[in-house]
């Protein structure tokens, strides 16, 4: 039980600050893009309650996480938040804008992880060996990471799905988009069969080898 409490206690604030800062991106770059649907929502802000859903936030990623520690797994991490409102007919030109918007998510994800790796170097620089923010820096680092390279599969509604639809021909994009109502379901299979983290594991690796860089 006090190694359940732990892994909760490592894993919480990376998780949310990962997931706030995931949504409130969005919603900035739609504003800098012409639409400013996120803001007048009250979404782009670092205040974490606009952005948890109780369930995909809170309760989904825990008994995964959970799950796969007691099956003696390092620990997967599957859910989502409140999905930010953004309006891609106010862009300035949608479609090609629509990449943007959907980028910086993964995009602030990535910055997340670098930051926690540089957190993590400067405390073991300073002798801070604390094993417990020693293990929440890891954590963020992994995170960060982990809702970099999922949201980046080239399935709708996920950002990587935008993207591919915002670098597609028109003809092929609209065709394409019409996945998105089935994007959830193949989410729950590839998870479910194993398949997710095979997917994602080449985009984990470049983005942990960006972190690199910086250490």
């Amino acid at each position: 039980m006090d190694s359940i409490i732990q892994t909760i206690a490592v894993y919480a604030i990376p998780l949310i600050f990962a997931i706030t800062l995931h949504e409130a991106a969005h919603g900035y770059v739609a504003r800098m893009f012409g639409d400013d649907t996120a803001t007048q929502a009250g979404r782009v802000t670092l205040n974490p309650v606009k952005h948890i859903d109780p369930v995909g936030t809170l309760l989904v990623p825990a008994v995964i996480l959970l799950t796969s520690k007691l099956l003696g797994g390092a620990g997967l991490l599957f859910g989502w938040a409140k999905p930010v409102p953004v309006d891609f007919g106010r862009l300035h030109r949608p479609k090609r804008d629509m990449l943007w918007v959907a980028a910086a998510g993964p995009g602030i994800n990535l910055v997340m992880a670098i930051i926690w790796a540089l957190g993590l170097k400067l405390m073991l620089g300073a002798g801070v060996d604390e094993r417990f923010f020693v293990a929440m820096a890891i954590a963020g680092v992994q995170v960060n990471l982990m809702l970099m390279a999922l949201n980046l599969l080239p399935i709708p509604p996920l950002d990587g799905g935008r993207i591919v639809f915002s670098l597609l021909p028109h003809s092929l994009a609209w065709k394409y988009s019409k996945l998105e109502p089935y994007g959830m379901p193949i989410l729950l299979v590839l998870l479910m069969t194993g398949m997710l983290g095979f997917l994602v594991r080449p985009m984990l690796m470049l983005g942990d080898a960006i972190v690199r860089l910086f250490l």
